[in-house]
């Protein structure tokens, strides 16, 4: 698919990046490139919050944000992962503009950011563009009901290695900073029992961490801790026509 650039346009950072924009129609992207704007995301950065309106989505080409659920206690669960893949903030375009989960910059890297309410115009003119905010919408739902059932069903190894591959397929990188503190809140489980599991992972040779910062030295065994979970997210994707996120080195 071929995207024409006006010649005054500077294409930086590359805006193709980002799976959501490379797969629009060129008149779509057209409708939308002038009113796109390159943000660095920083780590921690809360994008979206629950119950507010939703004014601007995101399009990451490095950064990943996670989205979670907050729960009266003050815990936080993660649902889902939005990269270079897709797109944040597809629920304020195709129906009330008003977030349903709270999203944070989990890695931080590059963004495009784009008013939620251009988007909301292009969609009801072009059933196209309409179609692939489904798609990515349809996406993130499967993302959250296999989160679901990953977290109630499976162990605690199975469940960190499913989300520090998802991490690694949509940084595109093998190295990453994370606490066990933050990886015990994403799967929702104790500190002391991602303490043990991470322990063992590196005795295996799996993963390496050290003062924060986490490692994945091992990607085919990791694959193997894994659960069906992982695999059966990539298989929507694919049945969904879009992209799963970078494998680094696979």
């Amino acid at each position: 698919m071929r995207h024409e650039f006006p010649k005054n346009w500077i294409v930086s950072p590359d805006p193709f990046q980002n799976a959501f924009l490379k797969s629009l129609d060129p008149a779509d992207f057209a409708a939308i490139r002038g009113h796109l704007k390159a943000v660095e995301l920083r780590e921690g950065a809360s994008l979206i919050e629950l119950g507010r309106t939703v004014v601007w989505a995101h399009l990451p080409l490095t950064a990943v944000v996670s989205l979670v659920v907050e729960l009266e206690a003050g815990e936080r669960i993660e649902v889902a992962l939005v990269g270079p893949d897709s797109i944040l903030g597809t629920f304020g375009v195709l129906g009330e503009p008003v977030a349903l989960v709270h999203a944070v910059v989990l890695v931080p890297g590059a963004a495009l950011l784009i008013e939620a309410a251009r988007l909301r115009a292009l969609a009801q003119q072009s059933a196209a563009f309409r179609d692939n905010l489904m798609r990515h919408s349809q996406a993130l739902f499967v993302q959250a009901q296999q989160s679901v059932g990953c977290n109630a069903s499976h162990t605690v190894e199975a469940r960190l290695a499913r989300w520090l591959l998802r991490v690694r397929d949509l940084s595109g990188r093998d190295r990453f900073k994370l606490t066990q503190e933050l990886m015990a809140e994403m799967i929702g489980v104790r500190r002391n029992s991602v303490s043990f599991v991470a322990h063992a992972l590196q005795q295996a040779n799996i993963i390496r961490f050290s003062r924060g910062h986490i490692e994945i030295i091992n990607v085919a065994e990791l694959n193997r801790a894994t659960c069906e979970c992982y695999r059966a997210v990539k298989l929507q994707y694919k049945r969904l026509g879009l992209s799963t996120g970078e494998e680094p080195g696979a």
